[in-house]
């Protein structure tokens, strides 16, 4: 079977759309498998066989051996993207060099930092069932001080991304953390280094037509007023809430 014959397993969330953003920066054919979170459908056995946590985004594709391979946590993806299929290194550095490990520094920063920092924001913002003011403020301030680390580095870039003289599955990988910045509680505009990246990032085709996928990525649009916000938290929090019960009956 030919290569690439890959499937994207996704949702309109921050770590989805680095995959298909990541895709579309490559110009790579691929299958696109909406996944429901409002059903649960990460849950269901088909999806727990590519990946066993239950989570997305998830990716197959035909290995170099012929044999299907399952990839699964964003920022594996991303590194197998780039492996297998950036030989011109539009997306990535040449391995060895200083800015391919300067790249994955700030791919796992985003990795344990600021996805799981703001995801955590999110939760006790916006989907949490009461207020619990410490969780709050602990999460949005940690987020915080994570966008004052990225402005900081921005300033003294002369490309304008994180590393090097062009974007990389770093940048990728902040990207759609960064634009949701307003429904975590944060203003981006404290930040103007990581705004004029934000902005400078939506510019490029890639960026733009990826985050599209699977489905519209409104999320500015979501937090323009209060009651959008409390709106569209509201049909999260529900689903949300039911898929931590359903984790813990299962222990998943």
């Amino acid at each position: 079977m030919s290569r690439p014959n890959i499937t994207l397993y996704t949702a309109q969330t921050p770590n989805g759309i680095k995959i298909s953003i990541a895709l579309e920066e490559l110009g790579l054919p691929y299958n696109v498998e909406h996944i429901d979170l409002s059903k649960q459908v990460q849950k269901e056995d088909w999806f727990l066989e590519i990946n066993p946590n239950g989570r997305i985004p998830a990716l197959t594709d035909t290995f170099s051996d012929g044999q299907k391979i399952r990839l699964f946590e964003s920022g594996s993806i991303l590194q197998y993207l780039a492996e297998q299929y950036d030989p011109e290194h539009k997306i990535s550095f040449p391995k060895g060099t200083r800015e391919y490990y300067e790249m994955n520094n700030w791919l796992f920063f985003q990795n344990a930092g600021v996805g799981p920092m703001q995801g955590q924001a999110n939760h006790f913002l916006r989907y949490a069932p009461e207020r619990i003011e410490y969780g709050v403020n602990r999460y949005i301030n940690e987020t915080r001080r994570l966008y004052g680390v990225l402005d900081k580095h921005l300033a003294q870039s002369k490309s304008g991304y994180l590393v090097g003289d062009h974007v990389s599955i770093a940048d990728l990988s902040h990207w759609g953390w960064v634009a949701a910045a307003a429904w975590s509680g944060v203003d981006i505009d404290e930040f103007p280094h990581l705004k004029a990246w934000e902005d400078r990032m939506v510019q490029r085709p890639g960026t733009e037509k990826g985050r599209h996928v699977p489905s519209r990525h409104n999320v500015k649009e979501r937090t323009k007023d209060k009651e959008s916000i409390e709106k569209h938290a509201a049909q999260i929090r529900a689903w949300v809430q039911e898929g931590m019960k359903s984790d813990a009956q299962n222990k998943m």
